[in-house]
Formats: C-alpha cells, sequence, structure tokens
C-alpha cells in the first residue's frame, strides 16, 4: 500500500472548474499536498499527463445510475497510462446561492445536464423554478455568483460552494441517495511508482482492454480463462472498434493484481484468445 512520503505537491489535472466533484476525488486519493489544475474537456486532461504538465489526473470512469463515462473509455484506449488508484465518491447534490439569495426568491436553477437529471423530485416539488443546463457543475455556481441575481441559484457539490463562498441553500436534493461515481487516477507508466496514493482496501484490481475476433461463442471462451480459475469480474464493457462495423473493444475488470499466479495464467490464457490484450493496470480497489 502506498503512503503519502513526500513533501512535493502532486500535480493532478481534472475536466472542469474549481470546486467540481473531480476535486474532492483527487483529495481522498492523495490527501491535502496536491495542487489541482482544471481543464475544459477529458482529451486536455489527458494530453496533460501524457506531456508532463501534470503528474496525474483524477478520472470520472462510471456513476451508479448514469452508467459508464464512454469518453474516457475511449480515451484509455488512445492514450498509453497506466491505472494507479481508484475511488468512488459519494456524489451529494446541493441547492447553492449567493449569500443573500433565499430558496423562495429562485426562478432558475444551472447545473450540468446530468445533475440535473439526477434531481427531477425537487423540480418537481418546485414548480416555478426552471432547470438550465450548463456545462460544469461547479462552472454553474461560479456563474450564478458573477450574475449577481437574486433568483439564481446552482445544483454542485458542497466544495464548490466553500471555493466560491456560497450558501447552499437546500442539502442533499439528488433523487436517490445511492449516487456513486468511480474515478481512475492515471499516470505514465514512468510516474506510477513515485506518485503516493492513500488507500483503505485490503484487495487489488486490475484492468484490461482486449480485441477478439468476431465468430461465434468467442467472447464466452475468453470469459472462460477467468471462470475456470474462479476469477471475480466486475466490469465488462464493450466499445466499437473505429472502420470496423459491429466490432468491438473489450474493457474488463477483476479482482486480482496481475502478479498472482491465477491472474498471470488467466491473460496468458486470454491471449491465446485474442487480436490483442493490454493491460490497464493493477491498483487498489475501492470496493
Amino acid at each position: 500500500m502506498n503512503q503519502e512520503n513526500t513533501s512535493k505537491a502532486t500535480i493532478v489535472a481534472y475536466q472542469g472548474e474549481r470546486g467540481a466533484f473531480s476535486e474532492a476525488a483527487a483529495k481522498k486519493l492523495l490527501g491535502a499536498n496536491l495542487e489541482s489544475i482544471p481543464y475544459r474537456s477529458f482529451e486536455e486532461m489527458f494530453a496533460a499527463v501524457v506531456s508532463g504538465a501534470a503528474d496525474c489526473s483524477i478520472t470520472p470512469i462510471e456513476n451508479s445510475l448514469a452508467g459508464s463515462v464512454i469518453k474516457n473509455y475511449d480515451l484509455l484506449e488512445e492514450h498509453d497510462l497506466t491505472i494507479i488508484g481508484e475511488t468512488n465518491l459519494k456524489i451529494v447534490h446541493n441547492l447553492i446561492a449567493a449569500p443573500e439569495v433565499a430558496l423562495e426568491d429562485v426562478r432558475r436553477v444551472y447545473s450540468h445536464p446530468v445533475a440535473l437529471a439526477q434531481c427531477e423530485k425537487f423540480f418537481r416539488a418546485h414548480t416555478q423554478i426552471e432547470a438550465i443546463s450548463a456545462h460544469d457543475t461547479a462552472g454553474s455556481v461560479r456563474l450564478v455568483l458573477e450574475n449577481q441575481r437574486k433568483d439564481e441559484a446552482a445544483i454542485a457539490g458542497a466544495i464548490a460552494a466553500e471555493v466560491y463562498h456560497a450558501n447552499i441553500l437546500v442539502e442533499g436534493i439528488e433523487d436517490n441517495p445511492q449516487n456513486f461515481t468511480r474515478f481512475y487516477l492515471l499516470t505514465t507508466h514512468e510516474r506510477a511508482d513515485s506518485i503516493p496514493t492513500i488507500n483503505t482496501s485490503e484487495q487489488r484490481k486490475t484492468s484490461i482492454i482486449f480485441r477478439i475476433a468476431n465468430r461465434p461463442a468467442a467472447l464466452f471462451r475468453a470469459m472462460a480463462a477467468f471462470a475456470l480459475r474462479d476469477i471475480n469480474l466486475t466490469k465488462l464493457e464493450s466499445r466499437p472498434i473505429e472502420g470496423r462495423p459491429w466490432e468491438y473493444t473489450f474493457y474488463l475488470d477483476l479482482i486480482g493484481d496481475r502478479s498472482e499466479l491465477h491472474v498471470e495464467r488467466a491473460l496468458a490464457h486470454l491471449s491465446e484468445m485474442t487480436e490483442s490484450i493490454r493491460v490497464l493496470g493493477s491498483y487498489w480497489s475501492s470496493e
């Protein structure tokens, strides 16, 4: 298990604006000794790690309600980065406004479309309030503070209210309290051993990408490499291969470290049946 053992701040890239949920996830994995740099797009975030502008990135990969972050699965394949950690962050949506704004005055609420969709019960209970899509949850808080209107608010995490000196009008307005986002901590292979992380798990996880020929039962046979060794698979995601209609790349998460003998043998067995296979990383599980 890695521990915090250096005074040098880890530079972490994330998509969004100051106060985003990604910042909270980064602190959960890296502690307070970090320097976070926001980027507007996931592409820019990945590029920052590749170029060395950032030591690592905190990358949302899956939400327990909204599903996979498909763009980041594609970027994982495009870039030669490795996963060195993961964390699950509970997503709590709060209604946030300028300090002088009262709930009864609010007529417009800004947030990311996914956040708005996860707060439908709140809007049904407050029919006088219009939901307006914005590019980012934390950015929505910044926007309403800049607008200086007493009839506007935003939906975001508590860290955004803290960053922009705003007021939480209503806490926990999400429809489903079982709302979690899973984040990967990604870096280059050269930096993988130099970034200290925090974890409380005793369980290792491994993620891989592989391609198999489009033949009957090919995927079934591939999964048998793990079933025969009683390896627990926790995630299987397929993405289309560009230029090859109806053929797919598969992303798979399994319990165990690539250095463990049964995992090593399963991966060797799988490699005999695949066009290509790549280990994205072995890391401490957040589950």
